[in-house]
């Protein structure tokens, strides 16, 4: 059966596209037919449940995950229910019911609409598919890094957003299976949503009390433990941005390349100019432009009116 995922471009950007003063690769994960990367392993595990029998999918998530899943069970055949937290907004929830998922609203955040799937497909005898934190997610993630070195392009330090870790841990195994055990990753969080970094500053893997950023997409009041393992045990520098460093990011990218990513994707993208200094002894990042469907202009006009946008 061929793969639910497409293998996306790989863009370029100058070195004077910022402050970092470094060519860049672009990984452009938002051409994916969801949206976004997480077609790669919700596709991936979406598909082992099906060939194991499964005649219904639930999975709990803010958006792209729900849409990946809702765009494989579409391709698959079967059934899609997606749960998602309040905070989800209503222009997400309807794009994801336009796939033909049903879509259900329960708990103020992830941590209960997680609960609330997992119960109700137990109860149906659904297969559950988490939205992070699954090896098959991790798996299907990391073809992206095949992607970049089958076309041998040379990059060395890879550059993304993270949320629960799923993106993170499928991007380190990328570069483990591909003899890149070395390569550091360059983990990105806004402000408000840093579970990684805050669990790397404790010591230990905790919860942050609440989300505060406007990245919502960067949800996860805690990481999963493989993201927080992995960031002991692989080259792994974590960055925190503002809402504010993303939002400028994503609209200087769509004026730059006429694409428009979610705040989380701008987070990563936000690095090269805010912590231009950190990347001072790299030559050429590889970024993973993760892309996110909770992105609108009349999203960023809102944003600009807060004064989340400087230009």
């Amino acid at each position: 059966m061929p793969t639910l995922h497409i293998d996306t471009p790989l863009l370029t950007a100058p070195a004077a596209y910022s402050a970092a003063g470094k060519p860049l690769l672009l990984k452009m994960e938002a051409f994916q037919p969801s949206g976004s990367f997480k077609m790669r392993g919700i596709g991936l595990l979406c598909r082992h449940e099906a060939e194991r029998g499964a005649e219904a999918i639930y999975c709990a998530s803010g958006g792209n995950a729900g849409i990946a899943a809702a765009f494989a069970g579409r391709a698959l055949g079967l059934p899609v229910t997606i749960v998602v937290p309040e905070t989800t907004g209503e222009d997400v929830r309807a794009r994801i019911a336009s796939t033909g998922a049903v879509v259900k609203v329960h708990g103020a955040g992830f941590d209960e609409a997680d609960r609330f799937a997992r119960a109700a497909a137990e109860a149906e005898k659904a297969a559950y598919v988490h939205p992070f934190d699954h090896p098959l997610l991790w798996e299907g993630h990391a073809t992206m890094i095949d992607e970049v070195v089958s076309r041998n392009e040379a990059f060395d330090c890879v550059i993304a957003s993270v949320g629960g870790g799923g993106l993170m841990a499928g991007i380190i195994e990328g570069l483990r299976r591909n003899g890149l055990s070395d390569m550091p990753f360059i983990a990105v969080e806004t402000e408000g949503a840093a579970s990684l970094a805050a669990s790397l500053e404790a010591g230990e893997l905790v919860t942050i009390p609440a989300i505060t950023s406007i990245a919502t997409s960067l949800g996860a009041r805690r990481v999963a433990q493989r993201a927080y393992d992995l960031a002991l045990t692989h080259p792994t520098i974590s960055l925190t941005v503002t809402d504010r460093d993303a939002v400028d990011a994503l609209v200087k990218f769509a004026d730059h390349f006429r694409v428009l990513v979610e705040p989380a994707c701008g987070a990563a993208l936000a690095v090269l100019d805010v912590h231009a200094e950190r990347l001072a002894r790299f030559q050429r990042p590889l970024v993973i432009v993760c892309g996110g469907i909770g992105i609108s202009l009349a999203k960023i006009s809102s944003w600009q009116r807060q004064g989340l946008q400087t230009a």
